[in-house]
């Protein structure tokens, strides 16, 4: 039998921790993020992760499970969200996927196109191959081998000339071909209700992103980060935990980059940002989705208890 499993998207700041929290008293759920911060230990405040308490109140996954010096694919991801959603409903629950990570939710719907692991050697050699022929001999090599990549890169972009030369040398195929050779599944033997909150009133969710992040910025965000450099003596501003909204803006402060005032402003900016992305992702997909002009957590509630309930056919 299939197993089952509800994702609840949305931008951030809409309330989905608040939202899935509450859903808790009418289902037996198990909650799985679908955050790529989350993931991380000791991103706490800029993360918005959820305390320990809200943490004890259902059973997470997915969150704390990694140092913030490593990495983590979408490819790590789909494995582990089905491996959580299996044994989730082994134990007679439904699991809830939540959060805002829409390349992840894509990977679960759609799947993944999942190449080959870069060689290092091989790399070395069309490193090589570069310093000595020059970007555009090869890109023209490119264009003979993989004529449809060829077009796609520009010819002063070596990293992915080289990708793609390397994906060819590897599989013998143009890396179009590659890439439909080596697709990754995405929900596993599930069937699935898909919602959004989807906000119409921009300037209200807008509101509530600047109102957060200045909240976080007096919860100690700033000390947050200062103690992940001291803990983490090799962490650095290229690792993707460091990359993410807010922590990149926080990290520029502390170097000196910017200003205070400036780090509000660009923070606020940057979730904006993100939030609008997200909701173009979500525009894009096949979802349900659900609002209220005042994104009121009863309402919202209220719709995807009715959405739960008409899915598993109850009346």
């Amino acid at each position: 039998m299939a197993n089952k499993a509800i994702l609840l998207m949305g931008p951030t700041a809409v309330g989905k921790t608040s939202l899935v929290l509450q859903l808790s008293n009418y289902f037996p759920i198990e909650i799985v993020s679908v955050d790529s911060a989350l993931i991380y230990r000791d991103l706490n405040i800029g993360s918005a992760k959820p305390n320990l308490d809200e943490l004890s109140l259902v059973p997470h996954h997915l969150i704390d499970i990694l140092s913030p010096l490593d990495n983590y694919s979408v490819a790590n991801f789909l494995r582990d969200c089905n491996a959580s959603i299996r044994e989730i409903n082994r134990r007679g629950k439904l699991p809830v996927l939540v959060g805002g990570t829409m390349m992840y939710y894509n990977a679960l719907i759609n799947g993944i196109s999942q190449l080959p692991e870069s060689n290092p050697e091989l790399r070395q050699i069309l490193e090589n191959e570069f310093d000595h022929l020059g970007n555009r001999i090869m890109h023209d090599r490119l264009a003979l081998l993989d004529p449809i990549s060829a077009a796609r890169i520009a010819i002063n972009d070596r990293q992915r000339i080289g990708r793609a030369l390397e994906v060819y040398m590897m599989t013998g195929k143009p890396m179009s071909d590659a890439i439909k050779d080596h697709k990754l599944p995405g929900l596993i033997d599930c069937s699935y209700l898909s919602m959004a909150i989807l906000p119409e009133n921009r300037s209200g969710l807008h509101k509530r992103i600047n109102e957060r992040f200045e909240n976080m910025l007096k919860a100690g965000f700033i000390e947050e980060v200062i103690d992940l450099r001291q803990k983490y003596p090799f962490l650095c501003s290229d690792h993707n935990s460091m990359r993410t909204v807010g922590y990149r803006q926080v990290w520029e402060y502390l170097e000196g980059k910017i200003t205070r005032e400036s780090l509000s402003e660009q923070g606020m900016a940057a979730t904006r940002q993100l939030a609008k992305r997200q909701i173009t992702w979500l525009r894009s997909m096949d979802v349900i989705t659900i609002d209220d002009e005042n994104l009121d957590l009863i309402v919202l509630l209220q719709k995807v208890i009715e959405l739960i309930n008409h899915w598993q056919g109850v009346t």
